[in-house]
């Protein structure tokens, strides 16, 4: 009996031992390999960009997502030509004139001019008599409209292939809203579609949206 009982501990010990053995190894295959060496889908792709200037307006758009932090729709006085309200926050428009503004656009400026000449084929959905400096620029339905006149516009269509880095969107949130992004040339790990650099709220990101909202609008302002 206790020959048998000594046997049957041996045999529990040297098991044991064992599994400790194969556990520990396992781990150590584990901590030297991923779990999945084909899951890349943290790692997003990008589009190479030839033209420079489009680089550099996807650089700044994507540098504000390192500052503004809020969304504030509030109207502001702001200085003209040049004018911004604090790179901490902002609306959905101002990341695009913000952006446009490092190549040496000044959309404020540009939707100015052409509206002071051109004011009653702008929308008068703010119930203005006359060009206002520090807003007009500033509103969705104004850049479409000066997009447009300037020969920017391209089809809006559900081909993510047709949006190209540099691109500008604007969507149809509901009634009465409207929004604006910059395409990026990162592209969405998960979907492939192409990135848009935008704010919708809680200040600049760069986030797989383009699909998310009716698109009512894309122009290529950069050839």
């Amino acid at each position: 009996m206790d020959r048998m009982y000594i046997k049957l501990l041996y045999v529990f010990i040297f098991s044991l031992v064992f599994l400790i053995t194969a556990c520990k190894q396992q781990n150590l295959r584990l901590v030297g390999q991923p779990s999945n060496p084909n899951n890349t889908s943290s790692v997003p792709s990008s589009v190479k960009i030839n033209s420079p200037t489009i680089k550099q307006v996807i650089q700044a758009g994507l540098e504000q997502t390192k500052y503004t932090r809020f969304y504030d729709p509030a109207y502001v006085k702001i200085k003209y030509p040049g004018g911004d309200v604090p790179i901490e926050t902002g609306v959905c428009t101002d990341v695009v004139i913000r952006a446009f503004r490092k190549v040496g656009i000044d959309l404020q400026k540009e939707v100015h001019e052409d509206i002071l000449h051109n004011f009653k084929v702008y929308p008068k959905n703010w119930g203005l008599q006359r060009p206002d400096t520090n807003i007009d620029h500033r509103r969705v339905p104004n850049l479409m409209v000066y997009f447009q006149r300037q020969g920017k516009a391209v089809p809006v269509t559900n081909n993510r292939e047709k949006y190209l880095p540099g691109d500008i969107v604007t969507w149809d949130l509901g009634p009465g809203q409207q929004h604006i992004g910059i395409i990026s040339n990162n592209l969405s790990a998960n979907s492939q579609n192409p990135l848009v650099i935008h704010n919708i709220g809680s200040g600049t990101k760069e986030e797989d949206i383009l699909f998310n909202w009716k698109i009512i609008g894309h122009y290529r302002y950069f050839n």
